[in-house]
């Protein structure tokens, strides 16, 4: 393809996408406040930590669960961020195939199977990082809602609160790919497993730095992304040490350890002369002598 041919396939494969995440954010536009069957409405699940604290650390302490809006259009807008992202995760396999439809036919064989395996493994660390913060919301908000004592009510307003639980469920999601960078990084040589043994007790520390950083101020969601992130690293090595001891002994088997630097590679190879027809395989071509 010419570079005015990529353009446009690139045009037409950004179009889909686009079109892809536009459905998918009508449909989570809509779901916000319907229930789909024994699926509850996308508004009951963001809002499902929120009520998940006791009853008398919300404002008011009595009626419905409810946040609170301060400005007009605030509760649209809301739902309209919130169906976007419902709708761009749950239509991910089609825009993300438009993606991949445009890059794979400049990949190899090899290289499309590396890429499919590292976006399936991605998709699975965002997941379960996502689900574990959802999982740990509540308990943060419940301890966040004590500071204080009795000198404060807590009323969140929905935009604040939205933002809270969104940047919190993305935290965690990205931090869960710390073991594919890990392992990708080894793959292609860059860090091998007695380095980053020596170093063990160095990152296990930088993670616990990493998540009282990118965490609220409670423990509950510091020490559950710590030791979350410590687990991963840890089955992230194991996984290097494997790969080293496998690649190791490949070049112990084929001897190139054992050669010095200005040592000829082991090359099995029989060189043959220009003028062999034979080992070329191909007729030699005719002479002037043969014209003549």
């Amino acid at each position: 393809m010419t570079l005015v041919e990529h353009i446009y396939e690139f045009r037409r494969r950004l179009g889909y996408a686009l079109l892809a995440l536009v459905a998918g954010g009508i449909i989570g536009f809509i779901w916000f406040q319907n229930r789909v069957g024994p699926i509850p409405s996308l508004g009951d699940i963001v809002t499902g930590p929120y009520c998940a604290i006791p009853q008398g650390q919300r404002y008011p302490p009595e009626g419905p669960c409810r946040l609170l809006q301060t400005v007009p259009f605030e509760a649209f807008m809301i739902q309209l961020k919130v169906g976007l992202t419902a709708g761009a995760v749950l239509f991910a396999p089609l825009w993300l195939y438009q993606l991949w439809a445009f890059i794979a036919p400049g990949l190899y064989s090899k290289e499309r199977k590396y890429a499919l395996t590292f976006v399936g493994f991605a998709s699975v660390l965002f997941a379960l990082g996502a689900c574990l913060a959802y999982f740990m919301t509540p308990h943060a908000l419940e301890l966040l809602t004590n500071f204080g004592g009795g000198s404060f009510t807590t009323w969140f307003t929905g935009d604040k609160y939205i933002s809270f639980v969104l940047s919190l469920l993305l935290i965690f999601g990205v931090s869960f790919e710390l073991p594919l960078l890990i392992i990708m990084l080894n793959r292609v040589g860059v860090v091998r497993y007695d380095q980053m043994k020596k170093w063990r007790r160095g990152i296990i520390f930088a993670l616990f730095v990493f998540a009282a950083f990118v965490t609220p101020a409670d423990p509950f969601s510091m020490l559950a992304l710590a030791f979350a992130l410590t687990l991963l690293f840890e089955f992230a090595l194991q996984i290097t040490r494997l790969h080293d001891r496998k690649r190791d002994r490949l070049r112990a088997d084929e001897g190139w350890d054992k050669l010095d630097d200005d040592e000829a590679a082991p090359f099995n190879y029989t060189p043959s002369s220009v003028g062999d027809d034979s080992a070329q395989g191909k007729q030699r071509p005719a002479s002037t002598d043969d014209i003549t």
